[in-house]
């Protein structure tokens, strides 16, 4: 298959594009990577993408419509050949960003959508896989299925990702277009994004600095290892018609508890700094993913505690460089 990939050199595009290219697809990846957060870290994926041989990449924004049109044409007279499927996850994320700059995540993550849906219909391409977040359910009764109402997202992230499940539902039932979208659950790993939790923890305490906690610590989040996630979206390029799918450890773990293994694996004592939890952080995630087994046959492979030391270790080859990333406040 030709699967375009957006936002290849982020976090999940970048395991994804690996992932599909192991499995022998043609991997089109685009992205703008533009300075929502260090680009150090795009680029550092970018170049281990650049090495693998079944990868093209090009420097486009999903946001401009009349590029992404020109590239589309372009394709399907190319060598190349037609787009088979298309993986979006090109998208501005973060909770707290998203309070500061609200049109910034609504033109990426809604009218980038809306631009791809609109070339799937353009030129033929039967499958699309949407990257969607837990954020849409707000602070829902856990843990989450994804039949319960997502209609109280508590930032303006969860809200654009809401609006851009709505757009691809409508293009699936208008023209059926098959579409599968996944619900990630606080994904981490190796080169992950500086705003993440796990990311400024191990940078921290690596550097004995203060670790701010929003709240007491006792907040819990389904930690979800990236190879798990990349895995999972691959699956969805079966067809399936239109699904909504979790993508989760099933697992919640506390902050706190986080911080002590991270401590174990760095073998330093972090000083915590605890500071009011934001009114736009829900208590608790926590992923029902049952249908992610029975439509996927999907299931974490990586516990917290290997993902963690894996991460770890990552952040430690790399000290070098990965010390000067300017880390996010989340």
């Amino acid at each position: 298959m030709n699967v375009l990939v957006t936002g290849c050199s982020g976090f999940v595009g970048w395991k994804v594009s690996e992932l599909l290219h192991q499995q022998g697809h043609m991997v089109l990846g685009v992205d703008n990577q533009n300075g929502a957060y260090d680009v150090n870290l795009k680029q550092w994926r970018l170049s281990q993408l650049q090495q693998l041989s079944n990868f093209r990449f090009l420097s486009l924004d999903v946001t401009r419509r009349s590029e992404m049109c020109d590239y589309f044409s372009s394709l399907a007279t190319s060598e190349t050949g037609r787009i088979d499927a298309v993986i979006n996850l090109a998208a501005r994320a973060g909770i707290r960003q998203s309070l500061e700059d609200p049109w910034a995540y609504f033109e990426t993550n809604v009218n980038g959508t809306l631009n791809l849906l609109e070339l799937c219909r353009t030129y033929g391409i039967g499958k699309f896989i949407l990257a969607s977040t837990s954020s849409v359910y707000g602070n829902s009764k856990v843990p989450f299925h994804e039949e319960m109402p997502a209609e109280r997202p508590l930032s303006p992230y969860g809200a654009s990702k809401k609006a851009a499940e709505a757009l691809c539902y409508a293009y699936h039932s208008l023209y059926g277009l098959d579409v599968t979208v996944f619900r990630y659950f606080t994904v981490y790993g190796p080169a992950g994004r500086p705003d993440m939790s796990i990311f400024r923890f191990i940078q921290w305490i690596t550097e004995r600095e203060l670790v701010t906690v929003f709240g007491d610590g006792s907040a819990q989040r389904d930690f979800t290892y990236v190879d798990d996630i990349a895995r999972g979206t691959v699956l969805g390029l079966k067809p399936l018609g239109y699904e909504i799918i979790n993508l989760g450890s099933d697992r919640p773990v506390a902050v706190r508890e986080i911080i002590r293994q991270l401590e174990k694996l760095l073998g330093r004592t972090a000083e915590v700094k605890h500071v009011p939890r934001h009114s736009a952080d829900v208590l608790a995630t926590h992923a029902d993913i049952s249908r992610a087994r029975d439509l996927l046959d999907w299931k974490p492979s990586n516990s917290i505690e290997d993902g963690l030391a894996k991460t770890v270790a990552w952040h430690q080859e790399n000290r070098d460089w990965v010390k000067s990333v300017q880390v996010e406040q989340g």
